[in-house]
């Protein structure tokens, strides 16, 4: 199974834009990408911040922008999205007790999607709902490895803005509802921070996938509201996309970044002795 991630589209972020807004170019950009290179796709992930302010005309932009995509597309909701925008643009979409969060089993993989959201907010949100339906879920599938797919990273990457604090209740939440499934979560794969970047959470890999829009820069400095530095915060680094593979005993992760690049090398006869030598070398030849 091939699970294609995108996140944080953030469409509407400038409606007026002339000819088209940056972040819609840049989606088109990903999404062509994906309809070219060579791997067949069994689902497309949207995690969360789809659109810029959960507005309907953005909602129903980014739909339009998929038509036509030959895969089945799952979405989930980040802090700058609205859950009623997006069910209405995907009325597809699972909701469980009002939060957008699901589940299936394919490959004998449990694939959890969870909800993130509490409006007005920036930082995640995992209420006691959220987390006793998370922990039946794991309990009512006991025998699965388990992957997870939510906005925020529960996890401090160091970059201050953008971080939760160590201490916050959702943070506890989700620890508890994961109590004693630790060891058969692959990983926990998120969003939000727009820039790549692997911890851990109860010693599970928790793995962020890049922004389809611009980037947050890599500045580790701490950082004050009341102290504007002119630091960089926003850069316009290529547009990413992960591909998850689970090939029914190991979930293994890819990140592309999408930009004009030239192939050097195309796999033709002068090539077959360096495969075949590498087929040797695993007995597969």
């Amino acid at each position: 199974m091939l699970i294609a991630q995108m996140t944080d589209i953030h469409i509407g972020f400038e409606p007026d834009a002339k000819p088209e807004e940056l972040n819609r170019q840049r989606f088109r950009a990903v999404l062509e990408r994906l309809r070219k290179q060579p791997n067949p796709i069994d689902l497309l992930l949207l995690t969360g911040d789809i659109t810029d302010r959960g507005d309907a005309e953005s909602f129903a932009k980014t739909a339009d922008l998929l038509t036509g995509l030959d895969m089945p597309i799952k979405v989930l909701v980040g802090n700058h999205d609205s859950r009623e925008g997006l069910v209405e643009a995907f009325p597809d979409t699972e909701t469980n007790d009002g939060f957008v969060q699901s589940f299936f089993v394919s490959e004998g993989l449990l694939v959890v999607l969870l909800d993130t959201l509490e409006p007005d907010r920036h930082g995640g949100a995992f209420c006691e709902r959220r987390r006793d339906w998370l922990a039946g879920v794991l309990a009512d599938h006991p025998d699965l490895p388990v992957a997870i797919f939510m906005h925020h990273p529960p996890a401090v990457s160091g970059i201050e803005w953008m971080d939760p604090a160590p201490t916050e209740r959702w943070l506890g939440n989700l620890a508890d509802a994961l109590k004693g499934h630790e060891a058969r979560v692959q990983a926990i794969h998120c969003g939000h921070l727009h820039r790549q970047f692997n911890a851990r959470f109860c010693g599970i890999p928790v793995c962020v996938t890049p922004s389809v829009a611009p980037l947050v820069s890599m500045d580790l400095r701490p950082i004050s509201s009341k102290k504007p530095d002119a630091r960089a915060l926003i850069t316009t680094e290529p547009p990413t996309y992960a591909l998850h593979r689970w090939d029914g005993t190991s979930f293994v992760s890819h990140y592309e970044r999408v930009s004009d690049w030239e192939v050097i090398a195309y796999y033709g006869p002068h090539l077959q002795p360096m495969i075949k030598h590498m087929e040797d070398e695993r007995g597969t030849g």
